[in-house]
């Protein structure tokens, strides 16, 4: 089922870029345009992508590993800009410096929303890491900046990798921004192909472009993690690491950490309380409560779904690694780096071909986010399975229990945490998602996403802000969640 769901837009991208024969698929690709297109997006992901790796892992360590005070506050604190919308920040940034539309501005609202991609997992692996081992390090004389740079990097490398696909995904797929900021991307001239043109080869031939660099980064990815093993049989040391003390140091870190918060929630509150304070216009409370109730509604829905359509996907991926898994879990991230309006054309001829009763209806809608976002559910579950050793399944086999049995009672309740981390994110996701949402949303359903970008469409910027806190809001719950710390067992 997964297979087919992540296949479907894929093989209508396919079909697309092909109709009009092999000479038009070429004679796109070799355009000087296209050309430059493709490195103007790779630069972009790459340049945010190394950007949320240094602040995050940096971020993860301050927390976790030094007396930085009040940490614990920074702890949360840190992972809330996820749930800032990238058009949210996009706007508030444009309407505070308008002089960074472009690349600039593109790169400063992408880093600043999407480092806790990196940071939440590197905090994660952090609390996981058995602190000896550092200590062993320091006690052989080597500097805290010696062990970070050998001992702790080694140890949270496959979540920094994790982290950083995600952020490149979610670089190479976003629309939000990128076309705010009036920056040029294979997202933006794809939309605007798809909107303007009755021809829409060439946008599907981009699309496939997008397509072939989505899967190089994820065998990037593959190649970093290849061989690492993350599960082991005891816990480690049962205390809390000896604290790294800053000393002079404590200044900078924390000049440098309200720097980051206050690029990535202090100016979208800014502008968000500027707009209801100086705008005319109004919006209707009622309609703002109803979209919140339509937004809670398909994220809920769409979080289950995709959930469960990725647990076969990464248990098999974690403990019966092979081709097809690996096939599977390429073409789910392959999915996920689609442009929002390409999946969701792809339901759209879906819906009217093979289930036309289901056409702008909430099923069809609940698909394009399963195809979108299965890559980060099956991460979620692929992580937490590889983090129960094998061993315990066969402890309880040979105390009686039948396989399914010992997978229920040992390996799926130690992974349920990570599993509800993963539905948490893929609901903080569909709670911002847009493109799609405003082709497939049922007939008279409209969501917070839907109903912000109406009103800032028609520069109702006062009538618009409701909506943005109420995303902002509603999507701190489950980031909060997600930056929350577990009870060691």
């Amino acid at each position: 089922m997964a297979a087919t769901l992540v296949l479907l837009p894929l093989t209508h991208l396919v079909l697309r870029a092909t109709e009009g024969g092999w000479d038009a698929v070429e004679v796109t690709l070799w355009r000087p345009r296209t050309l430059d297109l493709v490195g103007r997006t790779i630069g972009l992901a790459l340049v945010v992508t190394v950007a949320c790796l240094v602040i995050g892992v940096t971020a993860a360590w301050l927390v976790v590993r030094t007396d930085l005070p009040g940490r614990r506050l920074w702890q949360v604190v840190l992972g809330l800009p996820l749930a800032v919308p990238s058009y949210v920040a996009a706007f508030a940034w444009l309407g505070w410096r308008p002089e960074l539309a472009g690349r600039t501005g593109a790169t400063v609202v992408l880093v600043s929303i999407s480092y806790p991609y990196v940071y939440l997992p590197v905090l994660a692996a952090l609390r996981r890491a058995d602190p000896t081992v550092e200590e062993v390090a320091r006690s052989l004389g080597r500097g805290p900046v010696a062990v970070f740079l050998t001992v702790t990097l080694r140890q949270v490398r496959v979540a920094a990798a994790g982290g950083s696909l995600l952020v490149g995904l979610y670089v190479l797929s976003d629309f939000g921004a990128v076309s705010i900021m009036r920056y040029e991307v294979l997202t933006t001239v794809i939309y605007r192909s798809y909107r303007a043109s009755f021809d829409r080869t060439p946008a599907a031939v981009l699309g496939c472009v997008l397509v072939v660099i989505t899967l190089l980064v994820v065998g990037a990815e593959s190649r970093v993690r290849r061989g690492e093993r993350q599960d082991r049989v005891g816990g480690g040391a049962e205390r809390p690491a000896a604290p790294v003390r800053l000393g002079r140091w404590t200044a900078p870190a924390l000049a440098g950490l309200v720097a980051v918060i206050a690029a990535a929630l202090g100016v979208p509150a800014q502008r968000i309380v500027y707009w209801v304070q100086r705008g005319t216009s109004q919006s209707d409370h009622a309609d703002v409560w109803d979209a919140a109730g339509s937004s809670l509604t398909a994220a809920s829905v769409g979080a289950l779904a995709t959930v469960l359509v990725a647990l076969p996907v990464g248990i098999l991926s974690a403990r019966y690694a092979g081709r097809l898994s690996r096939g599977v879990t390429a073409a789910a991230y392959a999915g996920h780096s689609l442009p929002g309006i390409v999946v969701a054309l792809s339901m759209v001829f879906f819906g009217i071909r093979v289930l036309p009763s289901l056409y702008q209806r909430l099923p069809v809608l609940i698909l394009a986010y399963v195809v979108l976002f299965l890559s980060l559910a099956i991460g979620a579950v692929h992580a937490s399975i590889a983090q129960v050793p094998p061993a315990l399944d066969d402890v309880a086999r040979t105390l009686g229990r039948t396989q399914l049995q010992a997978w229920r009672e040992i390996t799926l309740r130690l992974a349920t945490p990570g599993i509800g981390a993963g539905a948490a994110l893929v609901f903080l996701v569909v709670m911002k998602e847009l493109p799609a949402t405003l082709l497939l949303r049922p007939t008279g359903m409209e969501t917070l996403a839907v109903g912000m970008w109406r009103q800032t469409s028609s520069a109702q910027y006062a009538a618009a802000a409701p909506y943005a806190a109420a995303i902002v809001v509603l999507s701190s719950i489950p980031t909060a969640i997600l930056t929350l710390p577990g009870r060691r067992r």
